[in-house]
């Protein structure tokens, strides 16, 4: 007797890619994020949204995660059924995490400071994890909107 066997349907599609820990590096992961995107149909209104959450991550990254010789991760994983895409962006410098400040001792006039801020606004949730032995992760995730 034949029986059919069963077939694992995948349900999530995911990229990662090293970029160097520079501006020319952030802006290839914001490219290469849109790119993959738009090759996974993804949403304009989701895609937006993980556009801009990773070039704050990825400057962050780029900054203030840098050291010297070491590359961030971008990361990026749709879950199909839902929609949702959750965006990762690994550095090496965990002994650091990152501060939601903006609102408060940030001056008004200052360029810089807010990307957090964009961050959470943008996202349904977000947050920080370590990366032994000495990085850190912040991610975040973005649904679509509720019809």
């Amino acid at each position: 007797m034949n029986t059919p066997t069963p077939q694992i349907s995948l349900s999530a599609h995911t990229f990662a890619q090293l970029l160097s820990s520079s501006r020319r590096g952030a802006r290839l992961a914001r490219l290469l994020a849109v790119e993959q995107l738009r090759t996974w149909e993804v949403s304009p209104v989701v895609t937006e949204r993980v556009e801009q959450i990773v070039a704050e991550l990825a400057a962050n990254a780029a900054l203030h995660g840098r050291v010297q010789g070491r590359d961030f991760r971008l990361a990026l994983a749709l879950h199909a059924a839902t929609g949702t895409v959750r965006v990762s962006v690994t550095d090496a410098r965990g002994e650091q995490p990152p501060l939601l400040r903006g609102a408060i001792g940030t001056p008004d006039d200052s360029e810089s400071g807010r990307g957090l801020l964009l961050v959470a606004a943008l996202a349904d949730r977000w947050g920080v994890a370590p990366y032994p032995p000495s990085g850190k992760t912040v991610w975040a995730k973005v649904s679509p909107p509720s019809s």
